[in-house]
């Protein structure tokens, strides 16, 4: 197994946190001198539960406690070498100049710092004194999708692997070290826990000390925002009304002599027992980890509705109680679209669209879908109803800006979308829908932006392909030279929407298909023979909610023309766990030639090709005049001497 080791110190075995303490000088000097780095890497280990407003305040206040606690606790040693209490130590010593820092001083302060990072959620949610922020919340900045990813993934695993992918990672340590800091601080399996973080970091990305090291997760760097401004105001007013209610109601009782009457039960309360919906705080988006439809409050104008609401709940279960263990689901939208009833529903793993548009329309209908593990892009949007070409939508709470463009016309300006107050968008109308027969005409994509309470200048593209939750569209650009490799990214930039001019008419072939998101990968450029120009080699990517992948790959051509090259289902290939392609077709040279094209992705060092030719190049491109019309077979040579398949045929059933 190779383990994880960055930071320019590749095979540094750091030093074992001594037995004994260091000097409380040493302590202090050590502690000012690495205040951001332990702060960071206590906040990659607390658990996500915490919220990242509490998550940032327990990191600080569990940095600033390493040297004691005041009135007692751990003790250090002085500077003369006495022991003394720490009980004015809670608080961050002043900064000294002209001094090192002992290093074991650092070693012995990261170790107490995991030690309590790693203790019980209890411990640190109420026997830490946070610091005081009264009417802000605190919060790092959220990143784009392979900051989301990371950080969703991290979220998943344990705390002792978080612990070993900060410290391999950020600090540098080999794997014995890890494993030394890890059991010193208690935990039971600490190699298990060295080699899950080595399996992190394989599958989310090549360069994780990189992005722990962005201000993504550093919550030293802090965005703050103001708590509830409005719900906060209205919230005083009601308890000083229900104080006043209440001591009107406890004269009343005293004269008349009798209790109160008992409040009403809610609309959603009188649902049959373990089958009524639940609703989540209309600010929990903007202070979770997970942002996601389970971060969605129930909107709408008839959540109060419970005739309506127990007939969605009828419908989804067929009558029959939720299975043992089972969530209630949450009610999302409760309203009038249209002239319907709609009610949404999140079940967990996916979302129920239940619309009844009275009695002279016929029966109500039932959509259900897949819509678990969504994101801020992926969860950002669901339809709620398709008349004709018209489709309305409603948008996730942290979406603060909504517009419209054309796919085709990259150049034009972004159309304006009304939103209302529940967050239903006006019909949108696609003026030549996709699905509809060559030649493609305009492709009607939604861009949204998310609210600066979770991420700052972070827009991006989704686009309804006929399910209830429209597809994320991102696009990968060309590597560049030096670069090791580049990462999907949003399509909102004069550039990616350019790249995307080109595949817009492709999404048509993905209506229906369960669609989550789709990349546009341009994974080579090839110089065409005899001066015809410059061709891109683009494998598009579409993800699915079940975790089924397809892969278009294509290559363009001058004059805008696009030749389908292969279609692969059920692959990894062209994303995160596919990152080697090769592809080649023939290809007409304007002269009339035929020529067999092939490329590789930046990993290909060598391509052999047979059948139509018999040849071979050194590098990721080959260009060789066909020498009859026998079926084209590839092969790719990686470094190491492994061999890759590659594609060649028009279309491909199964993993390539």
């Amino acid at each position: 197994m190779q383990f994880l080791q960055t930071n320019g110190r590749r095979g540094r075995t750091a030093s074992i946190p001594a037995p004994r303490p260091p000097s409380r000088h040493a302590a202090e000097a050590a502690l000012v001198e690495h205040y951001p780095a332990l702060v960071r890497l206590v906040h990659l280990i607390l658990p996500p539960a915490l919220g990242r407003h509490r998550r940032v305040l327990a990191a600080h206040a569990l940095v600033q406690r390493s040297l004691g606690r005041a009135g007692g606790g751990t003790r250090v040693r002085t500077s003369a070498g006495g022991a003394g209490s720490a009980g004015d130590t809670s608080r961050i010593p002043t900064a000294r100049t002209g001094g090192t820092v002992d290093r074991s001083a650092h070693d012995w302060l990261r170790a107490r710092v995991v030690r309590d990072a790693l203790r019980p959620p209890l411990r640190v949610s109420r026997g830490a004194a946070l610091p005081q922020t009264f009417g802000l919340r605190v919060f790092p900045q959220v990143g784009g999708t392979d900051e989301l990813a990371l950080d969703r993934a991290l979220a998943a695993a344990e705390p002792t692997t978080r612990a070993a992918l900060a410290l391999t990672a950020l600090e540098g340590l080999a794997p014995p070290s890890v494993v030394s800091l890890l059991r010193g601080a208690g935990a039971a399996e600490p190699e298990q826990a060295v080699e899950e973080a080595e399996r992190l970091r394989a599958l989310c990305s090549p360069e994780v000390a990189e992005l722990l090291a962005r201000p993504e997760f550093d919550p030293c760097t802090v965005q703050l925002r103001p708590t509830d401004l409005l719900g906060r105001g209205r919230r005083v007013r009601l308890a000083a009304l229900a104080c006043g209610v209440t001591l009107l109601a406890g004269a009343a009782a005293g004269v008349v002599g009798r209790s109160p009457a008992p409040p009403p039960r809610s609309a959603v309360s009188e649902v049959p027992a373990g089958v009524a919906p639940v609703s989540v705080p209309a600010e929990r988006w903007a202070d979770s980890s997970r942002v996601d439809f389970s971060a969605w409050p129930a909107r709408g104008d008839r959540t109060g509705d419970q005739v309506l609401i127990r007939r969605a709940l009828a419908a989804w279960t067929g009558g029959a109680p939720l299975p043992a263990g089972a969530e209630p689901p949450s009610l999302l939208y409760a309203g009038t679209v249209d002239g319907a009833a709609v009610v949404l529903l999140h079940t967990g793993r996916g979302l129920v669209r239940y619309t009844d548009a009275g009695a002279t329309a016929g029966r109500p209908s039932l959509v259900r879908a897949r819509a678990d593990n969504g994101d801020v892009t992926t969860a950002a949007a669901v339809v709620l109803s398709r008349t004709g070409d018209r489709t309305r939508y409603l948008l996730a709470p942290w979406v603060a800006g909504a517009g419209l463009r054309d796919l085709r016309a990259p150049g034009s300006p972004l159309r304006s979308l009304h939103v209302a107050a529940d967050g239903t968008t006006e019909p949108v109308t696609d003026p030549q829908p996709y699905t509809a027969p060559a030649p493609c005409g305009g492709v009607t994509v939604l861009q949204l932006r998310s609210s600066t309470r979770i991420v700052e200048d972070h827009a991006f593209l989704v686009a309804d392909l006929g399910g209830l939750v429209p597809a994320h569209l991102t696009w990968t650009p060309l590597p560049t030279p030096g670069d090791p490799g580049r990462r999907p990214r949003e399509a909102t930039g004069p550039l990616g929407l350019a790249a995307w001019t080109h595949s817009a008419c492709s999404l048509g072939r993905l209506r229906d298909g369960g669609v989550r998101s789709v990349n546009r990968w341009e994974f080579a450029a090839q110089t065409l023979p005899e001066h015809a120009g410059r061709a891109l080699w683009i494998c598009s990517r579409a993800d699915t909610w079940d975790g089924r992948g397809q892969a278009d790959v294509t290559l363009e051509v001058p004059g805008g023309r696009t030749v389908p090259v292969t279609t692969v289902h059920n692959t990894a290939a062209c994303g995160r766990f596919g990152q080697d392609v090769l592809a080649g077709t023939t290809w007409s040279a304007p002269g009339g030639s035929r020529y067999v094209l092939a490329a590789g992705s930046r990993r290909v060092v060598g391509i052999t090709a047979e059948g139509a030719v018999h040849a071979g190049a050194q590098g990721r491109l080959l260009a060789v005049r066909a020498e009859g019309g026998a079926p084209l077979r590839l092969a790719g040579r990686l470094p190491g001497g492994s061999s890759l398949p590659g594609w060649a045929s028009r279309s491909v059933q199964g993993g390539g």
